[in-house]
């Protein structure tokens, strides 16, 4: 931190004048808003900097948050920077040459911002003998997952893994087929480089991820069964549903895992339009309440404690997902004890890991007894997965936008089956 000046390192809207369309395209990724992003904002101003100003044992969220979320302001000392309103240069987030200044890293597995970074004329590229009105050195470090690892992957302040995105590569299957994280964030197709110069394998810096919703959607394929089709008023019908991630290269959901929220619910509809929700049937495993939504469950009182208001029980734990429906998570835990969505208070979330693992199939099973007032007719079962940024009781308590925390992206799967007539 301070090793550098803000003066070392060109704006991106420089690197735009000759690299047109990766400079509009990094402009439409969550890098560009790494720290204007609200959600983003919110977390660091109201909870992590709060916090670490007041707390000897996280006293590094104060400049460790900005390691990878605006890395310029930190290597030139700016820590903490004013808020994105001041529009200073940390609103850069994680720019053209953070990226093409990193040489390597300090630990062979890296984490927690290890990156070393070279300032200066000469920019790393992942191409050899390229020709350009700046000197490139190739470094094939860039189109290594490792060169993610250096911000993705990050242990808090008690030793808890709390991003390991590329250890779940690593482990996965992905890893040993050779598939890496630039393989499918950044994919290789045409594209206008810089002025005069067309490749058509440029890696296109669009770098979506679960922020939007087209990468989102489809990521897990849903399937329904039910060993019989029709069913009677006042009768039960057992089904399952199956959840495949066939597609992401790691757990879903990755990254800060403890505001996520992926969750599955099944509803039944019949011919009168009338709906009806149904719960999961548990499984029986260690934490397991902690993945099935319960309205009465409060959690993050640590976010009252920062904020200084007196005698805060915390907020819902599982904000509107209705009661029985089954959540994908991995809850981190404060000293306290206390489920907690402050990553860098992070002590222990080893209790229970029920996310869906990279070619896993979650298998769920479901006992819905049918009403005996229902409409004959068919009736539709429909399973949704559902996934939001943080919980929709924080989003409300903390004044997020709307969009951040209620925007669903919808995966649907139905099974229809018909009810015999009274």
């Amino acid at each position: 931190m301070g090793r550098s000046k803000y003066q070392d390192f060109k704006k991106p809207k420089r690197c735009g004048m000759c690299h047109r369309e990766i400079y509009q395209e990094w402009k439409q990724s969550l890098m560009a808003k790494s720290f204007t992003h609200a959600w983003d904002d919110v977390e660091y101003f109201k909870l992590a900097l709060p916090h670490a100003l007041k707390f000897a044992k996280v006293a590094g969220a104060k400049g460790d948050c900005i390691a990878c979320h605006a890395p310029v302001a930190f290597l030139s000392g700016d820590i903490p920077p004013k808020s994105p309103t001041a529009d200073t240069r940390a609103n850069e987030g994680v720019s053209c040459e953070v990226c093409h200044n990193i040489t390597g890293t300090t630990q062979k597995i890296p984490y927690n911002f290890n990156y070393i970074i070279k300032p200066g004329r000469v920019k790393q590229g992942p191409r050899k003998n390229v020709k350009a009105l700046h000197p490139v050195e190739y470094n094939p470090f860039l189109k290594t997952p490792e060169f993610c690892a250096t911000c993705h992957d990050e242990q808090s302040p008690y030793g808890a893994w709390v991003k390991e995105t590329y250890r779940e590569w690593k482990a996965g299957p992905y890893a040993k087929e050779g598939t890496t994280c630039q393989d499918c964030h950044m994919y290789s197709g045409p594209g206008s480089v810089s002025r005069g110069r067309f490749h058509k394998d440029m890696a296109h810096h669009v770098l979506h991820g679960a922020h939007f919703s087209n990468k989102l959607a489809g990521a897990v394929d849903i399937a329904m069964y039910a060993k019989k089709k029709e069913v009677a008023p006042g009768s039960t019908l057992k089904f399952r549903v199956e959840l495949f991630n066939g597609k992401v290269g790691h757990y879903i959901p990755s990254g800060s895992t403890e505001e996520r929220m992926l969750w599955l619910e099944v509803w039944a509809e019949d011919s009168a339009g009338h709906k009806y929700f149904v719960p999961v049937d548990k499984k029986g495993f260690k934490g397991e309440n902690y993945t099935i939504a319960d309205s009465n469950a409060l959690a993050y009182q640590a976010m009252g404690e920062i904020m200084g208001i007196k005698g805060f029980k915390g907020v819902k734990r599982d904000g509107d997902v209705p009661d029985g429906a089954r959540i994908f998570r991995k809850p981190f835990f404060d000293p306290k004890g206390r489920m907690t969505i402050c990553q860098w208070y992070t002590k222990d979330n080893s209790l229970v890991d029920y996310r869906i693992g990279p070619r896993e199939t979650k298998v769920e099973s479901y006992t819905w007894n049918v009403p005996t007032n229902v409409a004959p007719g068919p009736v539709t079962i429909k399973a949704t997965l559902y996934y939001s940024l943080v919980p929709s009781s924080v989003g409300k308590f903390l004044k997020l936008p709307p969009s951040e925390y209620t925007g669903k992206v919808v995966n649907v799967g139905s099974l229809k089956l018909k009810v015999v007539k009274q």
